[in-house]
Parts: structure tokens; C-alpha cells; sequence
């Protein structure tokens, strides 16, 4: 689905940006790979270009022009420090693209620190890591941090040409 939002309209939405990339995947990290204005960061994950923690990067104030975090903000316990960080780390006009699992049908995020253990964790989150299942307020959590939000998404035919998954989409969050 990234790469359906940054050729739509023909083109590269992301030439000539300089981008931060949290638990950047390896097939992206692929693609950027000989782009000097790309940047990877993550607490755990080898070989990237800063090891830092999400939520207090020690980064500096508006450096970059794009933010890209998948399917991260619900495995981290303070997800509103970690957007706060993201906006923190913005030039003004930039962008954060995210993804997150969000339950469409429920209209507030679900958390519970009660809940611990694998198990449980799986069936209440969806995963043995995840600390929460977003509802259709993320899009107001970020708003929080001083985001404007847009969301993209493809027709329920295209999800099916390019095997998407159902449900997602990417939330786009704009540094004004």
C-alpha cells in the first residue's frame, strides 16, 4: 500500500525528502537503499542508523521531511510520546506516514495494562507484543500531538488486485 501512495499521481512522492524510517522493513529498506536523505532507527533492531528509543530520540528538532513508522505505535506502551516525538522530529510541512491495526467497527482505541502474557495478550491485541487495538480514534490521538491527519486508502478492488490486506490503510499525518 506504501508503494501505492508514493506512485499515485505517477511519480515519487518521497525524491528529494529526508527521511526517518522506525523499524524500517527490508524489502523498503531495498528500495531506498543508495538514497543518502534515508535514515533507519530502531530500540532493537541491528544495523540501522540510529538506535534509539521511539518515544525520546535525542534526534534533532524538525530534520526531517518524512517519518514512517509500520505497525509500530501499538506494540509501544506511551504511544502518545512517541507521536509528540514524531511531530518533535518534523520540519514544519513534513509528514508521518502510519499504519496501525485498527478495528473500523469500534470507535475508541482498546487498552487494557492489565492484560499481560502471550496468551492473553494475543487475544485481546492480536499479537503477543501488541499493547493495544486502535479504533477510529488514532486519527484524534495524533491530532493531540498537533497533527492533521488524512488517511489513504484503495478501492475494495484494488485490495483485492494487489492483495492488501482488508481494513488498512495509511494514516497520514501532517506537521502544519
Amino acid at each position: 500500500m506504501l508503494h501505492l501512495w508514493i506512485t499515485e499521481g505517477a511519480g515519487d512522492k518521497l525524491a528529494g525528502k529526508r527521511i526517518l524510517h522506525f523499524a524500517p522493513e527490508k524489502a523498503f529498506m531495498r528500495r531506498m537503499r543508495g538514497n543518502a536523505l534515508y535514515e533507519t532507527a530502531d530500540l532493537l533492531q541491528a544495523g540501522v542508523t540510529h538506535q534509539v528509543d521511539i518515544t525520546d530520540t535525542k534526534l534533532p528538532s524538525a530534520s526531517y521531511d518524512v517519518v514512517m513508522a509500520n505497525h509500530v505505535l501499538e506494540h509501544i506502551p506511551d504511544d502518545r510520546a512517541a507521536m509528540r516525538e514524531l511531530f518533535r522530529l518534523l520540519k514544519p510541512g513534513g509528514i508521518a506516514l502510519l499504519t496501525v491495526p485498527i478495528n473500523a467497527t469500534r470507535h475508541d482505541t482498546y487498552e487494557n495494562a492489565s492484560v499481560t502474557g502471550a496468551a492473553n495478550l494475543w487475544a485481546h491485541f492480536s499479537a503477543h507484543d501488541h499493547v493495544r487495538y486502535y479504533g477510529l480514534d488514532f486519527a484524534d490521538r495524533l491530532a493531540e500531538a498537533g497533527f492533521q491527519v488524512e488517511t489513504f486508502r484503495v478501492s475494495p478492488e484494488d485490495e483485492v488486485k494487489y492483495g492488501l490486506l482488508r481494513d488498512e490503510w495509511i494514516t497520514i499525518a501532517h506537521k502544519p
